[in-house]
């Protein structure tokens, strides 16, 4: 399957925990700066020493596409990306529960779902990462079992 999927570097030793993915994930996603709306997390391991940024894998068959009562999550010809059209989101909550790494949030504002949509095919996490802990790659991958 042709899709790009946004690559974590997961040396120890290159995500610093700044949150500047998280800022500019916001940003991108609701015209402000806030962390706690971002469709990317960090995760803080061993007493902080050790950062792991974690983003929608856009898997190959995903079971929050699967389990859309109305069909508002498809992946987005252009750029691969399995995206919600909040429009039609009806703020059930079964894509957050089925997604195996727990990127599908709800907006507390209104209760849609949102998630990491790759910025459409240009991510501002990965241009904003001063370590270089994000990467983004397209091309033809396997795709992967239980996704």
């Amino acid at each position: 399957m042709n899709r790009p999927v946004k690559l974590i570097n997961t040396f120890f030793d290159r995500c610093t925990g700044c949150s500047l993915c998280r800022t500019a994930c916001s940003m991108h996603l609701f015209g402000g700066f806030n962390p706690n709306k971002a469709g990317i997390r960090i995760e803080h391991r061993w007493e902080n020493l050790v950062h792991l940024p974690v983003a929608c894998r856009h898997c190959g068959n995903p079971l929050c596409m699967r389990v859309c009562p109305v069909g508002a999550i498809y992946r987005d010809d252009g750029s691969g990306a399995v995206v919600i059209a909040r429009e039609q989101c009806i703020a059930c909550g079964l894509c957050s529960r089925f997604c195996p790494l727990e990127m599908i949030h709800a907006d507390p504002a209104d209760g849609l779902a949102y998630k990491c949509d790759l910025c459409g095919g240009d991510p501002a996490c990965v241009k904003i990462c001063p370590c270089g802990a994000l990467g983004f790659s397209g091309g033809d991958l396997p795709e992967e079992e239980g996704e």
